[in-house]
């Protein structure tokens, strides 16, 4: 059996329905937990990263242009939607990140040896595109997917165009319409 992972990015409160939500955030998570369950069922390993901040974001890099407090650790907006902490399994590992990427989850995949790594989560454009560039670094000869109807974000032209320039660095977009 080919070795799988699946990398479940920020499904956090603060990009659902909280401070950074958007309006197509809340239409992926059914098609997120659909994908969890079915890695889960073939025996197939789930990490998650997590978006985490300190009380100081606005006085970092990343708050300086983007000034709005979000995934402050040990609060609502942190924690993983309640859809997707519903399915969480306490053995599957998750990566707290302090920005976009996490270079931590990069060395986590890099000795792995999967031959297939999917990408699920929020925000198309920032945090999941990001992750597809660690995880092709990690492993230059994995299969590097990105589940279309498993992903959004708040601007559909920036949406699109993270696709495309994934699709670009050869990550397979599944369910492109």
């Amino acid at each position: 059996m080919a070795k799988r992972c699946l990398i479940v990015v920020d499904m956090q409160n603060d990009f659902i329905e909280g401070e950074l939500g958007f309006e197509k955030a809340p239409l992926v998570v059914p098609a997120v937990r659909k994908k969890i369950q079915e890695y889960q069922e073939q025996k197939y390993d789930v990490v998650y990263t997590m978006d985490t901040h300190d009380t100081n974001y606005l006085q970092t890099e990343e708050g300086s242009h983007l000034p709005v407090k979000h995934c402050i650790k040990g609060t609502k907006g942190h924690a993983l939607h309640p859809e997707i902490e519903a399915v969480k399994k306490p053995d599957e590992r998750v990566f707290e990140k302090h920005t976009f990427p996490s270079l931590v989850l990069g060395d986590y995949l890099e000795d792995k040896g999967y031959e297939t790594v999917e990408l699920v989560g929020l925000v198309s454009n920032i945090c999941v595109i990001s992750n597809a560039v660690i995880a092709k670094a990690a492993l230059p000869n994995a299969r590097i997917e990105v589940d279309a109807n498993a992903t959004a974000s708040f601007d559909e032209a920036l949406h699109k165009k993270a696709l495309d320039v994934m699709e670009g660095m050869h990550v397979v977009i599944k369910n492109r319409s």
